[in-house]
């Protein structure tokens, strides 16, 4: 007999909660606009944008358990200090550590690698030690890894002593938050607490871009920041900010309870060292020999190429816009990005509501298809799109949104328009590969096969940081000739591979759907 519905939530209590939200995203879109500079617009965005998300929750999931929400603001600030360390790192190494183009984009996908890695094997960690000893371990050494990048020029210490660290603490918080969600939430609750869930990563998303921005603004048009007394890399002050926001999850992980949860969801508690590693060794082990994991990885592998894009707003867009436009132009890398993370806030909600009975498999092909799509805007030369920029649609994005002063270059329009094409399709298939994952998981597993579910995203930092690091070498060097429309045609067909894959390898890899077929 199904369970029954949750009583309905008193009106009063509600008003209050909405009214506490409507003063706390106030606060969110005041500091935006005033300390941070963002200007008027951003503010609302990133103020309203909250609201809309914390409305959506509370009316959706009500008599979910205080963890859930708790898991949703600890996945807030992971997320947001994440976004702004990986939008930079590619600066930090060429600028700070004095890399080469080929040699960070080599230290990017050196970080991704060691992310994919860590990330499998922190699920069963995850599961064997518990949620809360996970995250305090995973955010004790990101911070800590961030401080040592701050600290040090030579490149070798900050790719041993720095992004090797930081990459196995933010894969020790990536499995924990997804499998969270799914523990705190009833089956009933399941389908919106991922959908919030997701909302709220690309709400961190949105904004570590703005916060970005803001900061680089901060910095006068210069390459420092004149700080207590000392001058110090834009590079540097944003590690130490998102190492910052990060720091706020350690009181914040006080709250987060796993009683109630039923004894065979709680994993042991009095574990020494070694048999910790045993039981995280033995619980790697039975996911393993999962009769569907490798149809499993090969589909989130392929995924891998779709992700692609979200490692080319962080680790290209920033050096392509500054290469194409100047350092002004290089500066609203964050807020071009920003697009993507607001759509998705409108478009991942809808989308899940008009697709929660269609299986996974299909949306992912068909959403995939959309993505690839958008690359036609980067693609084509930009002397295409010059009309439309020169147009009323142009003006109000490169005037109004960027704020740019100078000549109306098309490349503004073509990036806003590239990003809202594959909006639409990111809102299709992605949120469906985390509750895809999780939803085959054993009782005990969650985390486990909640770490499969970031190998796209992983998989496609390791793909931009191999691709790019010959890419924008050979077509978009720092000085001389370059041919941007032939770059961004291959990366274009490299992600048409996903759904072409998907439609060739279906009798293969494509598993049931409990609930869906």
């Amino acid at each position: 007999m199904p369970d029954s519905a949750p009583p309905a939530q008193p009106f009063l209590p509600l008003v209050l909660r909405g009214g506490v939200l409507a003063l706390f995203c106030w606060a969110v879109g005041w500091m935006a606009m005033a300390k941070l500079s963002l200007g008027i617009v951003a503010g609302w965005v990133i103020g309203g944008a909250t609201f809309g998300i914390g409305l959506y929750a509370i009316a959706n999931l009500r008599g979910a358990p205080a963890g859930l929400w708790v898991t949703f603001g600890l996945k807030l600030l992971s997320v947001t200090g994440y976004k702004i360390m990986m939008v930079v790192m590619v600066s930090y190494l060429m600028k700070d550590c004095g890399m080469s183009d080929s040699d960070a984009q080599f230290g990017y996908l050196l970080l991704g690698l060691m992310m994919s890695s860590c990330t499998l094997l922190a699920g069963s960690i995850t599961d064997a030690i518990g949620l809360r000893p996970t995250l305090a371990i995973g955010v004790t050494l990101a911070v800590t890894a961030r401080v040592i990048m701050m600290s040090v020029s030579n490149p070798w210490l900050a790719l041993t002593a720095g992004l090797i660290p930081v990459a196995v603490g933010e894969a020790l918080c990536t499995p924990v938050l997804v499998a969270a969600t799914r523990k705190f939430s009833t089956a009933e609750q399941r389908s919106v607490a991922f959908s919030v869930f997701y909302a709220l990563l690309n709400l961190g998303f949105m904004a570590g871009y703005f916060i970005f921005d803001g900061i680089k603004q901060g910095g006068g048009g210069g390459s420092t920041i004149h700080l207590f007394g000392g001058d110090y890399s834009i590079q540097r002050v944003l590690f130490a900010v998102s190492g910052g926001i990060e720091l706020f999850m350690l009181p914040l992980l006080l709250l987060l309870r796993e009683r109630g949860l039923g004894a065979e969801d709680t994993p042991m508690r009095k574990l020494t060292v070694r048999s910790a590693v045993s039981e995280s060794a033995r619980l790697f082990m039975m996911l393993l020999r999962h009769p569907g994991f490798h149809r499993l990885l090969m589909f989130l592998a392929v995924i891998g190429l779709l992700k692609i894009v979200f490692s080319i707003m962080d680790g290209v867009l920033p050096t392509f816009l500054e290469r194409e436009l100047g350092v002004e132009g290089g500066k609203r890398a964050g807020r071009a990005n920003a697009v993507n993370s607001v759509l998705i806030l409108i478009l991942a909600p809808i989308a899940g509501i008009l697709t929660r009975k269609v299986p996974a498999y299909p949306m992912v092909i068909f959403g995939g298809f959309i993505t690839a799509a958008s690359f036609v805007f980067l693609a084509l030369p930009q002397s295409v799109f010059q009309g439309l920029a020169d147009g009323p649609l142009g003006q109000w994005v490169i005037r109004g949104y960027f704020d740019w002063q100078g000549a109306a270059h098309p490349l503004f329009l073509t990036v806003v328009l590239w990003q809202v094409v594959f909006s639409v399709g990111e809102a299709f298939y992605s949120p469906r590969v985390y509750e895809y994952a999780v939803s085959i998981a054993p009782k005990g597993q969650e985390a486990s096969y909640a770490a499969l579910s970031a190998v796209p995203l992983l998989m496609g930092k390791i793909t931009t940081g191999a691709v790019f690091s010959w890419l924008l070498t050979r077509y978009c060097p720092a000085e001389g000739p370059r041919d941007t429309v032939t770059m961004w045609s291959i990366v274009g067909g490299l992600v048409l591979m996903a759904p072409l894959l998907l439609l060739v390898l279906r009798p293969f890899i494509r598993m049931k759907e409990e609930g869906k077929e």
